[in-house]
């Protein structure tokens, strides 16, 4: 049950400016689509990004593994004294009030929180993924568990068809966005030792010697593993934005406007597979107004509805 929602304290409002200014610096993607959202779920969302960014942050640090795993199992005492209550308003760790308000006003599972710990410890300890179902594993962890944990600040709208799965595809559009990211940091994830596409989508498309330079290995087929995977990527899309129609329409407009513009690079990607191994492919600031403003007059949740129900009759 959503408690009744009344304005934050003056602690607990300026530990939500410290996680909106997190989220602000560091994921500019990511808070260009919650701006879409009213102010209490757009602080429920900041407070989920900065407690996930420091969780992220120490597995992508220069610690030795041993006192990356000490400190990650740190972050999982906090969110423990979250779930617990034990987290005053004045707290001198303004992640954990901000998270804490979260949780009281949202239905929020911050045992999605836990599984992208458990996700982060896998890239800790080098894990890698032979098929596409290992792989779903880590990607499930560290994104379809922010999918899920954001349902939890959007809810569905009442009377919804299909509302009891909309968990699963928060989960499907979490995966997608988080093909999209291996795709697009192939070569920056090689040069930090982490390779995290499939060995044997590598070894059919003869690129298992990895992506070390701006060019693909000799005689490697890397468009076609692109092409591959981009496939695999929209055809979680297409699932995953069966959860459009179930939102009202600002949550809507802003996950439209977070999935449009992952969708809008997987399309750079597939135009030229090459990119990525030259740079960061990213979409330059009136492309994401132009995805933002299709979310918010909610274009792409009447497209899904309208999908839906030509799949039904």
């Amino acid at each position: 049950m959503v408690e009744e929602l009344t304005r934050p304290s003056a602690p607990v409002q300026a530990a939500y400016s410290y996680c909106e200014a997190v989220t602000g610096q560091q994921a500019r993607n990511f808070a260009y689509g919650i701006r879409l959202l009213p102010a209490d779920k757009r602080q429920a969302m900041s407070a989920l990004y900065a407690f996930s960014r420091r969780v992220d942050d120490i597995g992508d640090g220069t610690l030795a593994p041993e006192e990356k795993h000490e400190r990650l199992e740190g972050t999982r005492a906090l969110l423990d004294r979250v779930r617990k209550g034990d987290v005053a308003e004045d707290d001198t760790d303004p992640v954990a009030v901000a998270l804490a308000d979260s949780a009281r006003r949202f239905p929020i599972p911050l045992e999605g929180l836990d599984e992208l710990i458990d996700g982060v410890l896998m890239d800790v300890r080098g894990a890698t993924y032979r098929t596409w179902d290992d792989l779903k594993v880590y990607c499930r962890c560290v994104a379809g568990a922010i999918g899920r944990l954001s349902l939890g600040v959007f809810g569905t709208q009442p009377g919804a068809a299909d509302a009891e799965r909309a968990a699963e595809y928060a989960d499907t559009l979490g995966l997608a966005l988080q093909l999209t990211n291996i795709l697009r940091d192939v070569r920056e994830d090689a040069g930090n030792g982490r390779t995290y596409l499939p060995a044997e989508d590598l070894a059919r498309f003869g690129c298992q010697d990895g992506f070390g330079s701006a060019t693909p290995p000799p005689g490697a087929d890397f468009a076609g593993l692109v092409h591959f995977e981009v496939r695999r990527a929209r055809a979680l899309f297409a699932e995953g934005y069966r959860l459009l129609p179930m939102l009202d329409r600002r949550s809507g407009a802003c996950v439209a406007a977070m999935a449009g513009i992952y969708r809008r690079l997987l399309d750079r990607i597939e135009r030229d597979p090459g990119a990525v191994l030259r740079g960061r492919v990213s979409l330059p600031g009136p492309e994401k107004a132009y995805v933002a403003v299709r979310g918010l007059s909610g274009l792409d949740a009447r497209h899904i509805a309208r999908s839906t129900v030509r799949r039904r009759a």
